[in-house]
């Protein structure tokens, strides 16, 4: 899901309060998945949480909130999604309605927690007494959060299952909404900052993802750039391939084909990326096989690159349509599930083209 703390980051240094409005729960067929959230500023907006009457009416209320006080607890509204909304889904979205001043500690504790690595879980309560917002991690107790038996049970669960994950524990006119927080593990690795360079970053913006921006030309990266980015400025950028997690998703179109080629043997070197991907046609393809047979690189390594990148289907070179089919690739080899192996490989047959 989107990095929706950096978000609210974001919002937060421009006002002095605003609301997250999370999707708590669902039942039947409804626009966004239980945890997906939406940053409602007096005057900003971040995120979705699918559009249409549902968004509308969750800004509304979101504002009028902030309008009417800059105090208040958390509550819970239900949005059958019928016809009184205009939205023919059918189905129930539980919408948490949580206000957050620019004085609030726990984002930032939050960040620093799950950026370290832990395991930890975000509780929120409505109905409960102040302050309604508890953050767990898996070494410690949640009855010292103050969190109630059930949901004790809950985030003890959530914890130990692995993965993002949310639950609504209600009972009474007591609930809490706990959600266990995970880094992203789609960390994105771009090298070049040419048309089709920025024309990608711009499309991985809008993606749950974390994106790495790389270029020798420090005084050439647009601003702002988005939050999800993170800029490189470096003379020697193929230094940067080892710094990359396991799993990174390098994609390479600098304006040097040697850089390229560089990039291409470091990046292969490697036995733990997810994809690779090379701007570029067969042509340049072939050229860099046999270059790299030369330095002893395996035929097995080579069929891990990439090249040309994009969604077949998709012949335009304007560099918004090459990032649009790029940016398509990805997402279809996530929806099948490219993962690593035990081995440090992965399923070469899902990236080679």
């Amino acid at each position: 899901m989107t990095d929706w703390l950096a978000q609210l980051r974001d919002v937060l240094k421009e006002e002095r309060q605003t609301m997250v409005v999370t999707v708590a729960a669902t039942r039947g067929s409804v626009p966004r998945e239980p945890g997906t959230r939406m940053i409602v500023g007096a005057r900003a907006l971040r995120g979705t949480i699918g559009g249409g009457h549902l968004e509308f009416d969750a800004i509304r209320i979101a504002r009028d909130a902030l309008d009417a006080s800059e105090s208040g607890g958390n509550w819970l509204v239900r949005f059958p999604l019928a016809a009184k909304l205009g939205q023919c889904c059918g189905g129930v979205a539980t919408l948490l309605f949580q206000r957050v001043s620019a004085a609030a500690h726990w984002p930032a504790q939050l960040v620093r927690q799950r950026d370290a690595g832990a395991t930890v879980a975000l509780a929120v309560g409505v109905g409960t007494p102040s302050p309604a917002v508890a953050i767990v991690t898996a070494d410690a107790n949640p009855a010292e959060a103050g969190l109630p038996t059930n949901v004790q049970d809950a985030t003890r669960k959530l914890l130990a299952a692995g993965g993002a994950g949310s639950v609504l524990v209600s009972e009474g006119d007591v609930a809490w909404y706990v959600e266990r927080v995970v880094a992203s593990d789609f960390n994105v690795v771009v090298f070049g900052n040419g048309h089709v360079g920025r024309a990608l970053v711009q499309v991985l913006a809008t993606l749950p993802c974390t994106i790495t921006w790389i270029d020798q030309r420090e005084h050439d990266f647009p601003t702002p750039v988005p939050i999800n980015t993170n800029i490189v400025a470096t003379d020697t950028p193929e230094d940067e391939v080892v710094d990359a997690p396991p799993g990174t998703w390098f994609l390479v179109m600098t304006h040097s084909h040697a850089l390229d080629f560089e990039l291409t043997a470091r990046i292969l070197a490697r036995r733990d990326f997810a994809y690779f991907g090379l701007i570029g046609s067969v042509s340049k393809r072939a050229q860099f096989e046999k270059k790299l047979a030369a330095r002893g690189t395996s035929a097995d390594a080579m069929k891990r690159i990439t090249c040309p990148i994009g969604a077949g289907a998709i012949r335009s070179k304007e560099p918004g349509a090459i990032a649009i089919a790029v940016a398509a690739e990805l997402l279809q080899l996530r929806e099948r599930g490219v993962t690593l192996l035990n081995t440090g490989k992965v399923d070469c047959t899902a990236t080679s083209r």
